[in-house]
């Protein structure tokens, strides 16, 4: 795969509008959901797979309009999102009524497997969430029993493999194969009853971040570096995060003051740069990217590549690497 390939453009995102079970309820059918990384969790074949390169974990994106609600469901992996544009609304609880939390751009959740979670956006523009799920293969949806019955009644079932049958289209359930089952009593026992007040444990407020000049990547001039997932490394110089438990994947912030740039270097683990604000100039193995916001690119592992700020506006990254505890950037 060449290094252009890499690069995922937010102008280029290519979307489903019918990824999952909800996507004709009232209120839900205005999502586009977005597969960067990985297979995610769409159960729609028709949804794009960007770069189907394993990495560990998997990139993805939703984007809604305001007032558009993804429906109460939990995941089998940690599911982390970043607030890219919008404001947004998280809601805990089988029926969303648990506990509600509000978060602006820039901020950073990290949700458990056992939570069941929906979010709205609530603000009044277009919102995007960047978002990172665990595994190669992050699984199947569990959905909310209401859910099933909404999107039975506009067409849509769910079956046991994952996959949809639109009824609207004269589609039936194949021979061999059945519905799935709506989640039962049980099933929802097994996640917990999660207040407004216990959400914001598992949020990072931008206000909040402990931007620092200590780790190995912020020791050249106009360079910080914060941990927003995971573990103290030390081998990167960073203590640990609020979001400190075992993802076996690491998200940090990465803040690059005008013309400020980090010298060439190696990595030995899956890294995913997203571009939250302004833009970089990536430098790979002699071959030269320009990210600006909203922009997804995967760096090869063990490829020598270096950033650099071009423009006057702090340039702000998002970066996922492999593992609780990568390597330290090896400088060349």
């Amino acid at each position: 795969m060449t290094i252009e390939n890499r690069l995922i453009k937010y102008t280029d995102l290519i979307p489903c509008t019918s990824a999952f079970i909800d996507t004709r309820s009232p209120g839900s059918d205005k999502k586009e959901n977005f597969t960067l990384i990985g297979p995610g969790v769409a159960e729609n074949p028709e949804q794009h797979v960007h770069i189907s390169i394993p990495h560990g974990f998997n990139i993805g994106g939703a984007r809604q309009p305001g007032g558009c609600l993804n429906s109460q469901h939990s995941h089998l992996t940690e599911e982390v999102f970043v607030v890219h544009s919008g404001t947004w609304s998280f809601l805990s609880g089988v029926n969303g009524d648990d506990g509600k939390i509000i978060l602006n751009e820039g901020d950073i959740i990290s949700i458990p497997i056992d939570i069941f979670r929906g979010f709205e956006n609530v603000g009044e523009d277009i919102g995007y969430l960047h978002a990172v799920l665990g595994g190669d293969d992050p699984g199947s949806v569990l959905w909310a029993p209401q859910v099933f019955d909404l999107a039975k009644e506009y067409g849509l079932v769910l079956l046991e493999d994952g996959s949809l049958v639109d009824t609207t289209l004269g589609e039936e359930v194949p021979a061999g194969k059945k519905p799935m089952p709506v989640t039962s009593t049980e099933q929802i026992a097994q996640h917990r009853v999660v207040g407004s007040e216990e959400l914001e444990s598992i949020v990072q407020r931008t206000e909040s971040f402990l931007w620092s000049k200590n780790s190995k990547l912020a020791q050249f001039d106009g360079i910080e570096e914060v941990a927003l997932v995971g573990p103290a490394n030390d081998a990167e110089g960073l203590p640990e995060s609020k979001l400190n438990w075992s993802h076996n994947f690491v998200v940090r912030g990465l803040k690059l003051a005008n013309n400020a740039k980090v010298p060439a270097h190696v990595r030995f683990e899956e890294e995913v740069v997203f571009v939250h604000q302004g833009q970089v100039e990536i430098e790979v193995d002699g071959e030269t990217l320009l990210l600006g916001k909203g922009d997804t690119f995967t760096t090869p592992i063990e490829s020598t590549r270096s950033f650099s700020n071009p423009s006057e506006l702090d340039c702000i990254l998002y970066i996922t690497r492999r593992h609780d505890t990568p390597k330290a950037a090896k400088f060349i």
